[in-house]
C-alpha cells in the first residue's frame, strides 16, 4: 500500500482499498481516515454482525455506495474475519482516487 497517499493502492483495473470495520453498530457509515498497525484505512461501522460473512457483505456494499459503483464491483481480498480487509474495487484507478479524496 501507498503509506504516503492514503489507504489505496492504484492497480491496472481498480484499487486495493484498506478499510477497518466496527460490525453491530447502529448504521451503516464511513467515518473517515484511522491508522491501523497496517496503516491508514478507511474507518467504517456497519449494522450486520460479524457471523456467516455478514459483516463482509455489509462492508462490500456500503463502500460500493460510498463511491457510487456497483456492488459487484467491490470484493473483499484479505481480512475475512478481521477487523482491517483489504477490499478490491473494479474500476478507473485515477477517479476512483478521487473520490475518496474528495470524500474524505
Amino acid at each position: 500500500m501507498n503509506q504516503g497517499d492514503g489507504p489505496w493502492r492504484q492497480l491496472d483495473e481498480g484499487l486495493s482499498l484498506r478499510v477497518r470495520v466496527t460490525p453491530k453498530s447502529s448504521k451503516d457509515i464511513v467515518l473517515g481516515l484511522c491508522e491501523t498497525a497496517d496503516g491508514p484505512a478507511v474507518q467504517t461501522k456497519v449494522r450486520a454482525v460479524p457471523e456467516d460473512g455478514a459483516a463482509n457483505s455489509a462492508v462490500e456494499k456500503l463502500i460500493a455506495c460510498w463511491l457510487d459503483v456497483p456492488k459487484s464491483a467491490v470484493t473483499l481480498r484479505s481480512g475475512a474475519k478481521s477487523r482491517v480487509k483489504l477490499l478490491h474495487v473494479q474500476g478507473a484507478p485515477a477517479t476512483l482516487v478521487e473520490t475518496i479524496r474528495r470524500k474524505l
